[in-house]
């Protein structure tokens, strides 16, 4: 699909560790929880952010703010690293604003959807899987979806004709990584919310 871009392995396996042990250190002050939908149901994937701003749902809806939701801390910086990625792979004059970490365990999935709560939706969206492998697909804009595997360490991109493609998580691989303390998958999603 244009616009969908993937770099497979671009993380060599010493990255994923630091990464992951970066993010895990953000998350004492930015604790995983798990948000509702605006009708109340509750995701399958527990979640934090990273990042000035961070995106939350909740019965008031989807949107982006910058403090936890539980805690109602500011959350904690986007890692150095994961910057230099962006600028390694989408660059463009911004930086990311807003990173959120979505971590799959017990069967969790995300179902298709659209990332369309930023401000400019031309912007550029990176997303980093470490951990278990996942089933990923993604809609063309006819309705056509295509299902590929993303493993620990593959980082992709919704861009141009592809930044509002729907997608998700059809099933997460569980077991078919030991990277993340105490299983599962971690998903770094990078975006320009303003």
């Amino acid at each position: 699909m244009e616009g969908f871009r993937l770099w497979p392995g671009a993380l060599d396996a010493e990255a994923q560790s630091q990464l992951v042990q970066a993010v895990f250190g953000a998350l004492g002050t930015a604790p995983l929880y798990r948000p509702q939908t605006p009708g109340g149901r509750p995701f399958s994937v527990q979640m934090s952010n990273l990042g000035p701003l961070g995106w939350v749902s909740d019965r008031g809806g989807y949107r982006y703010q910058p403090t936890h939701p539980v805690t109602g801390q500011a959350w904690p910086a986007i890692p150095q690293m994961l910057l230099d990625l962006w600028a390694a792979t989408v660059g463009g004059k911004r930086a990311p604003d807003a990173c959120l970490v979505n971590l799959y365990r017990d069967g969790a999935k995300m179902g298709l959807h659209q990332d369309r709560d930023e401000a400019d939706l031309t912007a550029p969206v990176l997303s980093i899987s470490l951990g278990d492998a996942a089933q990923f697909r993604i809609a063309d804009g006819e309705g056509r979806t295509r299902t590929l595997r993303l493993t620990s360490g593959d980082v992709c991109a919704l861009t141009g004709s592809a930044r509002l493609a729907r997608h998700g998580i059809d099933r997460v691989l569980e077991g078919s990584s030991r990277l993340i303390p105490g299983g599962g998958r971690l998903n770094l999603t990078l975006r320009i919310a303003r």
